[in-house]
């Protein structure tokens, strides 16, 4: 890395260890039903690889994609729907890694599309709903950065390919943990599931495509309902990502702040 990102790292990580200092997705057909409605079930994206992603264009959305995260995790652990202590805590975490990720994204050029993001009601609606979509987010997470992972790696960029897989390792764990507190198999994936259709178990999205473009990852969120800048389709509300990461919570365990790619 650059000194002049490490440099932007310590001050990352100053601001992360500050915080610590201070504040030291029933799963049942119902909420598949509850899930559909949010249009996880219903989407098909079987696009063609768009080999001219730039490396710009990729850590936009992928920033993007964290404003939405910070957003949807810290909201959840302030309205307590993770319950349990342990899915609390680890949905706490999650919010504080989350932001973490945008501020290295913004470190290494990203600008997100929008910071204003439109939440559908139904995602707070309940801790099922919560959970699975953390799960199916979590997913969309994992398939984007693999993509990018990919094409990085195509166009000779090692450095950017490595810290894109470390990006994608911790959305799987986010996915894992979604999962096992809805009762599910955490541990389901043999390999890390790509672009093919949604087949675990108990998933909300069962049957889902995944996407072989960065931005299928913005199109599956808004045929989700979420909305970047503009209302989404389904009822909801705009949450400000400035305001609410005033409010994003950290773990004093949380540890690894920075990517080593």
């Amino acid at each position: 890395m650059s000194d002049t990102l490490n440099l932007v790292y310590d001050s990352i990580d100053k601001a992360n260890s500050d915080k610590s200092a201070s504040t030291r997705r029933q799963f049942v057909a119902g909420t598949a039903a509850t899930l559909g409605s949010l249009g996880f079930l219903s989407l098909a994206d079987d696009a063609e690889a768009q080999e001219g992603d730039s490396i710009k264009h990729i850590l936009d959305v992928a920033a993007t994609a964290e404003v939405l995260a910070t957003i949807v995790n810290t909201i959840g652990h302030v309205r307590g729907l993770g319950r349990d202590r342990v899915t609390r805590r680890n949905i706490k975490a999650a919010a504080r890694e989350e932001l973490v990720h945008y501020r290295v994204l913004r470190s290494l050029g990203g600008e997100a599309l929008a910071t204003r993001i439109w939440v559908p009601d139904a995602v707070f609606a309940n801790r099922s709903n919560f959970l699975n979509t953390i799960a199916v987010g979590d997913q969309i997470f994992i398939n984007a950065y693999l993509i990018a992972t990919k094409r990085f790696g195509n166009l000779g960029n090692g450095k950017f390919a490595a810290v894109a897989s470390e990006f994608m390792g911790v959305e799987a764990v986010h996915r894992a943990l979604a999962r096992q507190s809805l009762g599910q198999l955490g541990n389901d994936r043999v390999f890390i599931k790509f672009a093919q259709k949604e087949r675990a178990p108990g998933a909300a999205n069962r049957g889902q495509p995944g996407f072989t473009d960065i931005d299928g990852a913005v199109r599956q969120a808004m045929a989700a309902g979420f909305g970047f800048g503009t209302r989404g389709a389904r009822p909801g509300r705009f949450f400000d990502f400035f305001k609410v990461n005033q409010r994003t919570p950290t773990d004093p365990d949380l540890n690894t702040f920075r990517p080593q790619g």
